[in-house]
Parts: structure tokens; C-alpha cells; sequence
């Protein structure tokens, strides 16, 4: 290959990759918010399908990648008041703290840490932080019609300064509306946990989808949350997204 063809495949190379970022630049513009809240009900299945429930509230603040959050159980007894605080960055994986009331401490979670199962569900730690589009390179893999919707199918590898379980994700984005059908995370080869996006609902203009279903592969569970109560760009408080409100209790 001449050095003009190089050129030229390079520069096409480039734009597509650009433009593949761009479907992802999008699917975060029109979901952004100042601030959101909603309650959870997460039905967990095991391998033996025994089912668990358990609620948790959830709040934000903050522009998408530099948000704070705070998720705390609500029922059953036994897990209330148990909390997580997400500190979201641009430039670097999040700082996340667990607070146990009935130890009544806090501990912060570990890079190294953040493949775990959070607290009996089949999310991670890693999967309750945001995805910043500048954590990622961008790979557009083809289409497909997922539940009747053309998406594009794209992969995501995580960049130097990101750290993470999946070494690859595949992610399907609905192209009439711009949200996430189905993400899968993968490490290597293998398939470590899938992600499926249903029941999309405007919410204050925004698209977004009422419920959940995490299914992990190594442990053959899965997780199905519906979102309840849901607000967005309601007045809260910096000060409520800080280590000290956290053991401070809602």
C-alpha cells in the first residue's frame, strides 16, 4: 500500500472511530440532568432460582462524569441503611465508600475490589459508576434489530487511566432514540455480565428505561430492577453526597 492509499485509509479510520464516539457523546446528552432520584425494586434470582428482594433509593448530582451519588437500602430490615457513595471523575475510575450501620463504619472500595457483587445483587461496584465517554475508545461493530429497534452494536475498550473488570464491552443503541438496548461486558473471550434496557418511558422529556435485568454469567444469576418514584432535575444538596451524610443516615 502507497503512502497516499495509507493516508487516506488512516484519515477514514479516524473519522469513523470519531463518529462512533459522537452515538455515545449523544446518548449522554439526552440523558442529562441536573440531578435524579428514584427507588428500586430488585427481584435476585440465584442459580437455583430462589428469589430475594430487596428496595434501595437512589439519588444524583452533578454533570455526567463528574456526578456524585448515594444509594441506600430501604427494605428488608436486615440490609436498611446499608449505603453507597460514588464519586465520579473524567479523568479516572470513581472513589466509592460502603457504609454497614450494624458495624457502624465505613471502608472505601478498592480498585481491585470493584468486580465484586454489590451487597447480594449481581451489579458490581464498577457496574454502579458512570460510563464517561472519555474513559473508553470506540469500535462500531455492525447493526442489528433488537425487540423491533435497529441499533448500532459498538464496542468499548477501556483507555489507560481507566480501570476495570471487562476488557471489552459490546454495547446496542437504539437509533430512533439514542438509549442502550443491551450491554454486555466481556473479559477476553468470555462473557462476564449482560445488561438489558427495557420499558423505555419519557420522564420529564428524557428517555429512560423503567427496568433493568443483570444477568452474571459466572454465577448464573440475575437481578431485575424496576425504577419507581422517579424525578429528575429536583433541588438536592451538595452537602448530603459527602462521607460524613453518609454515616449521618438519610
Amino acid at each position: 500500500m502507497n503512502r497516499v492509499a495509507l493516508a487516506v485509509l488512516l484519515c477514514a479510520s479516524a473519522g469513523l472511530t470519531q463518529e462512533v464516539r459522537g452515538i455515545i457523546e449523544e446518548v449522554q446528552r439526552r440523558t442529562r440532568s441536573n440531578s435524579q432520584r428514584y427507588e428500586g425494586t430488585l427481584e435476585v434470582m440465584d442459580s437455583r432460582r430462589r428469589i430475594t428482594t430487596k428496595r434501595w433509593q437512589y439519588e444524583r448530582i452533578g454533570s455526567f462524569g463528574e456526578s456524585k451519588t448515594v444509594l441506600r437500602f430501604i427494605e428488608p430490615p436486615e440490609v436498611k441503611g446499608v449505603a453507597l457513595l460514588v464519586h465520579n471523575h473524567k479523568e479516572r475510575s470513581s472513589d466509592q465508600w460502603m457504609w454497614t450501620p450494624a458495624l457502624q463504619r465505613d471502608r472505601r472500595i478498592a480498585l481491585q475490589d470493584r468486580s465484586t457483587r454489590f451487597f447480594g445483587t449481581d451489579f458490581s461496584f464498577e457496574d454502579l459508576e458512570e460510563r464517561d465517554v472519555d474513559h473508553y475508545d470506540y469500535k462500531l461493530l455492525g447493526e442489528e434489530r433488537l425487540d423491533g429497534a435497529m441499533c448500532w452494536k459498538i464496542e468499548s475498550r477501556p483507555r489507560g487511566s481507566k480501570t476495570s473488570q471487562y476488557t471489552h464491552s459490546h454495547a446496542w443503541v437504539r437509533k430512533d432514540i439514542y438509549v442502550f438496548a443491551k450491554v454486555e461486558g466481556f473479559r477476553d473471550a468470555a462473557l462476564v455480565r449482560r445488561i438489558l434496557y427495557r420499558g423505555y418511558e419519557q420522564v420529564m422529556g428524557i428517555w429512560t428505561a423503567k427496568e433493568l435485568e443483570v444477568y452474571d454469567a459466572r454465577r448464573e444469576s440475575r437481578t431485575v430492577m424496576r425504577l419507581e418514584k422517579l424525578e429528575y432535575n429536583l433541588p438536592l444538596k451538595e452537602e448530603d453526597f459527602t462521607l460524613q451524610a453518609l454515616r449521618r443516615g438519610p
